[in-house]
This record gives C-alpha cells, sequence and structure tokens, in this order.
C-alpha cells in the first residue's frame, strides 16, 4: 500500500500562503543577473543571498503587466509614455494603483 505523496494544493491555500510575499513575485523577475522564476524569491548571483525585496525591474514589470496607469492612460500590459516616447521606468501612480488592485484582490 503506497501514498501518494504530493497532491495538487487547492488554489484557496496556495494563495493564503503566498499572501504574505510581494506580488511582484508572480511573473519572472527580468533583472540580468537573477532571472528568478515566478512564485521564487530574487537572489544575488554573486553570493547567492535571497533578497528579502524583489528588484525594482520585477515590481515594474509587475505594474505594467496588472494596472492602468492613471497619468498616461494606458492599459495593462503597455508601458507608460510621455508623449509618446516609451518610459524606462514607470509612474509613481501606476505602483499605487497596482498596490491598490492587489491588496484589493487579498481581501
Amino acid at each position: 500500500m503506497s501514498v501518494r505523496p504530493g497532491a495538487p494544493m487547492p488554489a484557496s491555500l496556495r494563495h493564503g500562503l503566498r499572501a504574505r510575499a510581494h506580488p511582484a513575485r508572480s511573473v519572472p523577475c527580468p533583472h540580468g543577473p537573477c532571472h528568478a522564476r515566478p512564485h521564487q524569491s530574487c537572489i544575488v548571483r554573486v553570493n547567492g543571498r535571497v533578497l528579502e525585496k524583489p528588484h525594482d525591474s520585477r515590481v515594474t514589470a509587475w505594474t505594467v503587466l496588472t494596472a492602468c496607469c492613471p497619468d498616461c492612460q494606458v492599459e495593462p500590459g503597455i508601458p507608460c509614455h510621455d508623449d509618446g516616447r516609451p518610459l524606462a521606468e514607470v509612474h509613481p501612480r501606476r505602483i499605487q494603483e497596482a498596490k491598490d488592485t492587489s491588496s484589493d484582490d487579498a481581501a
């Protein structure tokens, strides 16, 4: 008789366990040396140290994927722009919008 370990965890339980993690961990990290997969912490490749917070580029990627920008009026998935010129970063109001959206989802 064998017991099957590794049964799939229900999504409701999984969300509760990951609720303490930053919501940006749901996307892969685009930071050059890191490249952490979704739901994994960012690391420093040189010494293997696990970072408490995700890289800024990961937070930016998560923000672009999840929130509309109140400043430049773009939809999720489209980077912020300034009069048609794309910006390297996102507007601070868009980051706040993404945080507000994720806190509403968790409630």
